[in-house]
C-alpha cells in the first residue's frame, strides 16, 4: 500500500474564455488596435489590418468587432469568391490569418474593391506585417500594404500580469499569493507562452489535485519547455 495520493483522471475539455471588449486588457502595447476597431482611427477605402504575434488578442478584437457590427468571418486560407459574395451581403467582413496564405487572391482583391466603393467594411488580421506576407497577385499585395494598420506589441510586465490573472480566472483556478510575480520572471514574455503555461498548470493541478503554487508553476514551466523542445527537434 502507498501513501501517495492517486492522480485524478484529466479530461481534455475546452474552457470558455471571456471575449467581450470589457474583458480585453488594454495597455500601450495594444491601444492602437483598440483605437482601430473602435473607429478612433479612420479606415480609408473601407478596410484595416491588425497585426500581432500568436495569442496577442487579434481574434479577441475581431470577435468584439464582429459582435458590434454583425460582421461575417472568413479565414483567408479558405476564402473564395462565393464566400466573399455571401459575406459582403451583410456589409461587414472579417478576414483572419492572412499569414496562413490566401486561397483565392482575386476574391480578396474583389472584397477590397467593394470596400473601396463604400459598400462594405473589411477587417483583416495577420501575424505578419504586410511586407512579409506571401501574396502573389501584385494588385492585392500593394492594396494590403496600403491598409491602415495597428500592431499589437509584446506585452509589458503589467499587462502580462493582468493577462495571467484573467487566464487563471477563466479556468477558475485558485492561485496562491505571489505566484503571478514568480511566474512572470521565469516565463517567456508573450501571450502565447502565458496561454500555454496556464493550460499546463491547469492540467497538472487537476491531475495532482493541488492549488496553483510556485512548485506547480515550476513543474508546468518544465513541461512546456520540454514540449517546445520536442516540437523543434
Amino acid at each position: 500500500m502507498t501513501d501517495q495520493q492517486p492522480k485524478q483522471l484529466v479530461l481534455d475539455l475546452p474552457h470558455r474564455s471571456a471575449l467581450d471588449l470589457e474583458d480585453f486588457l488594454v495597455s500601450q502595447s495594444n491601444q492602437s488596435a483598440i483605437d482601430l476597431i473602435d473607429g478612433v482611427v479612420a479606415w480609408p477605402n473601407g478596410a484595416a489590418l491588425v497585426v500581432g504575434p500568436e495569442g496577442a488578442g487579434k481574434s479577441h478584437l475581431a470577435n468584439v468587432w464582429r459582435d458590434k457590427t454583425q460582421a461575417t468571418r472568413i479565414v483567408a486560407a479558405e476564402a473564395s469568391e462565393e464566400a466573399v459574395q455571401v459575406a459582403v451581403g451583410g456589409g461587414r467582413v472579417i478576414v483572419e490569418d492572412l499569414d496562413f496564405g490566401v486561397r483565392d487572391e482575386a476574391a480578396l482583391f474583389h472584397l477590397l474593391n467593394i470596400a473601396k466603393q463604400g459598400k462594405a467594411l473589411a477587417l483583416f488580421t495577420s501575424k505578419l506585417a504586410p511586407g512579409d506576407l506571401s501574396i502573389a497577385l501584385p494588385d492585392l499585395r500593394s492594396r494590403v500594404k496600403a491598409l491602415p494598420m495597428a500592431t499589437i506589441e509584446p506585452p509589458d510586465e503589467a499587462l502580462l500580469s493582468a493577462v495571467l490573472v484573467k487566464l487563471f480566472a477563466d479556468r477558475q483556478l485558485v492561485v496562491e499569493p505571489g505566484v503571478v510575480g514568480y511566474l512572470i520572471v521565469r516565463m517567456e514574455r508573450s501571450m502565447a507562452a502565458a496561454n500555454a503555461v496556464v493550460a499546463e498548470i491547469d492540467r497538472l493541478g487537476l491531475a495532482m489535485r493541488r492549488r496553483v503554487s510556485k512548485q506547480l508553476v515550476l513543474a508546468a514551466l518544465s513541461a512546456v519547455e520540454q514540449r517546445c523542445g520536442h516540437e523543434t527537434d
